[in-house]
């Protein structure tokens, strides 16, 4: 079949939270949007497949205070107090607008009033899917992205995919591109995270852009070990044994994961939920029915047995890296291209340190409102639409290989994550096994450069791939660059923190990869709010 020519103001790629409110934005400040998603809108990504808290907090000065302060120490002080008071003001008022406008059904507390500090996901995105239609956006489901597409002067002007049920690829000429794809699970299996390949951050490089961040990607959840189902709340009412009985010292679903994770390497960790009680228990099924069901299809009672655990991967889609912001409307620093979500780092609010599902949905729907109104704005004054524009595709590895080779692209995910996924590389790191691990990934994306293609729907794949292999190398090198702990960033051969070193990393390149510290981070200011 032919391919799709298409032209648009404004194009987003991904349907999760951040692409969808970020296309309701652009429509609603007058742009023609397409939204592109690997998946359908409201069903795909790690939103749509569970429940999450939000980051919500009335405007009460000593509340905002309280809920800024509770995160600077965890996340190494890196955060940004600026852009968190934008965020608890923008998340506010879109939750807000999510009982006003989309009527979500938020539960109503004893005093009456709705309680809105946390979302159904399936619901959620439900409403989303239909609010993004109404607004006039031009939905493409099951229309992965494969490249951007830059004009003679480099700036990005449009991108160009393919349409997995028509079996065609297609093109969008558009004033301007919000990436909204997500961070980078390493196709774990964590819940709802397979879609989340690290493909945005790939596709920004190509184009110029830079990463900050990546050292902070080291997330795991834990999960029963039968299923995907990440919802790591709960365990946080649980004991967690030895294969031989013997309560495992230490362990926990926050503090103690690490202890976890090395008693992972030797041997079976079990786990039951018994520090519940029975309120408690009535009120985990009300809140996550989802966490249940596959307790209910093996026959386990989670409260009274016991049952296997493992930790799944979630790198930058819990972690906090991702494509480094240049302005606070979520710009890059190519123009035309914007980030949101879990595309784009979350440093400014979280600095080293995940913020888990509340801080996460809140800049979802933060970044997404931002970059989208940015990108209209962009759109408009670029004048004429790119119709007549000369572009060029920035896709490399996957894509346009060097040579004439045709490397298999489930061979190269099988070797980053032979690199990735284990606890001793990528959890427990040290440098000694974080520097032959980036070696290894090194000839990885060689190798891929050189020979991964494929074609039709497989394009998207191999690109994914590609991705994966890309974000690994930022991540190791960041992690190499940063010789202290901060964050979520632990270093064994470093088990502390090294106030030389309290500034953001930002790194890119593809063949070659290079970090440097951000020279424009101002740690005296974290520092005096530290002191």
């Amino acid at each position: 079949m032919a391919e799709l020519d298409l032209t648009a103001d404004v194009l987003v790629a991904g349907g999760g939270p951040a692409g969808a409110w970020a296309a309701v934005k652009a429509a609603e400040a007058g742009a023609d949007v397409i939204l592109a998603d690997k998946g359908y809108l409201g069903t795909s990504g790690a939103t749509a497949a569970a429940g999450t808290g939000v980051w919500y907090v009335r405007p009460d000065p000593a509340a905002r205070e309280q809920a800024m302060a509770s995160r600077e120490g965890l996340g190494g002080y890196l955060a940004d107090r600026g852009w968190m008071a934008r965020v608890l003001d923008q998340t506010y008022a879109n939750m807000n607008e999510l009982a006003e406008v989309s009527r979500y059904p938020f539960p109503v507390g004893e005093d009456g009033r709705q309680i809105r500090r946390g979302l159904q996901g399936p619901e959620y995105m439900r409403r989303m899917r239909l609010r993004v239609r109404r607004a006039g956006v031009r939905v493409l489901d099951h229309s992965p992205v494969t490249e951007l597409l830059v004009d003679a002067e480099g700036a990005v002007a449009g991108a160009a995919g393919h349409r997995r049920r028509h079996g065609h690829g297609y093109r969008v000429r558009a004033g301007a591109v919000v990436l909204a794809t997500g961070g980078c699970a390493f196709l774990s299996k964590a819940l709802g995270c397979d879609v989340d390949t690290g493909d945005g951050a790939l596709f920004a490089a190509e184009a110029g852009a830079e990463m900050s961040g990546m050292e902070f990607s080291n997330a795991y959840a834990i999960a029963p070990e039968f299923t995907s189902v990440t919802k790591t709340a709960f365990y946080s009412f649980a004991t967690f044994y030895r294969a031989d009985g013997g309560v495992l010292e230490g362990a926990g679903s926050t503090a103690g994961r690490s202890v976890i994770a090395r008693a992972l390497l030797s041997g079976p960790v079990l786990c039951r939920i018994d520090r519940a009680d029975e309120g408690v228990r009535q009120a985990m099924r009300l809140a996550q029915p989802n966490f249940f069901l596959p307790f209910d299809r093996q026959g386990i009672d989670p409260f009274t047995e016991l049952f296997p655990i493992t930790l799944l991967a979630e790198g930058t889609v819990r972690g906090t890296g991702g494509i480094r912001l240049a302005g606070p409307d979520c710009s890059t620093s190519v123009p035309g291209l914007y980030a949101a979500g879990d595309a784009a780092t979350r440093e400014p609010i979280c600095g080293g340190f995940t913020g888990g599902g509340s801080h996460n949905a809140a800049w979802a729907m933060s970044s997404g409102t931002w970059a989208g109104a940015a990108a209209a704005r962009h759109a408009r004054a670029a004048g004429a639409r790119p119709a007549g524009r000369e572009l060029r595709g920035t896709g490399g590895a996957g894509l346009r290989p060097l040579s004439g080779g045709r490397q298999p692209y489930r061979e190269v995910i099988e070797a980053v994550q032979r690199e990735v996924l284990p606890y001793d590389k990528n959890y427990l790191r040290h440098g000694e096994r974080l520097a032959p691990a980036l070696a290894a990934l090194d000839q990885v994306w060689e190798q891929a450069r050189r020979s991964l293609h494929a074609d039709g729907a497989d394009v998207a794949r191999a690109r994914s791939a590609a991705a994966m292999a890309a974000h690994a190398r930022w991540m190791y090198a960041s992690a190499l660059a940063r010789t202290e702990s901060r964050g979520m960033h632990k270093r064994e051969d470093f088990p502390h923190a090294d106030p030389g070193q309290h500034h953001r990393i930002v790194s890119g390149g593809l063949d070659e990869v290079w970090t440097a510290p951000e020279p424009e981070f101002a740690p005296e200011r974290a520092a005096a709010v530290a002191s």
